[in-house]
């Protein structure tokens, strides 16, 4: 049986990259776009009308920033999910991207097959990274010292199930780097989201960047 299709929508402020992703993913096998626009002012009224799968989201955009757009988006859409595809690889950038609420970050010097599958891997609740963005985010959570008052009492199992999630793991391959079966995993992953006071993979994650939780 054939996957079902994802629907794409994308911001990007470059007309000629913006036709490319359009093209690649409209002429590929289970993808197709739902929109394409040049700016967040543009994209947001589409994309709160007709939710996509997946946003790709381009940061340095023409007034308002892709940063503050996922902002507003997960504020507005909680379990939309957003990737961010940029030429920037800061790490002030790609924390505060993560923060805002995005579950990958992408680089566009990647491979176009590298997009499409990283765009399924977030549908299957993977946090996809260009391996010089995991770099920088594992080394980022070696320098981030936590809170004295930040002890959520988690558990070594639940710490580095944490820290998978955070490597860009889907609940499948962390169910098989941890040996135990997916209903395991889910039901850690409850704890570990009652224990931190969030709601979903990508909270979590972001909250463990912010409080240093992942040595």
């Amino acid at each position: 049986m054939e996957p079902s299709t994802i629907r794409v929508g994308i911001i990007e402020d470059q007309p000629t990259t913006r036709e490319a992703l359009r093209t690649l993913l409209d002429g590929s096998l289970g993808y197709s776009t739902s929109g394409a626009f040049g700016s967040m002012e543009e994209g947001l009224p589409h994309i709160a009308a007709d939710l996509p799968d997946v946003v790709l989201v381009d940061i340095g955009l023409p007034g308002m920033s892709g940063i503050e757009g996922i902002r507003r988006l997960r504020e507005r859409f909680p379990n939309l999910l957003m990737l961010v595809l940029t030429v920037y690889d800061d790490d002030e950038r790609i924390f505060d991207a993560l923060c805002a609420g995005a579950c990958g970050y992408l680089l566009k010097k990647a491979p176009l097959t590298r997009l499409l599958e990283s765009i399924r891997d977030v549908i299957d609740g993977g946090a996809p990274m260009s391996p010089e963005v995991a770099r920088r985010v594992i080394r980022l959570f070696r320098d981030i010292r936590p809170p004295e008052h930040a002890d959520y009492a988690l558990t070594p199992h639940e710490t580095r199930l944490l820290k998978l999630l955070v490597e860009g793991h889907s609940y499948k391959t962390a169910a098989v780097e941890l040996s135990v079966s997916a209903h395991t995993v889910c039901f850690h992953l409850r704890n570990i989201y009652e224990k931190l006071h969030v709601h979903s993979k990508s909270e979590a994650v972001s909250k463990a960047l912010r409080h240093g939780l992942i040595k």
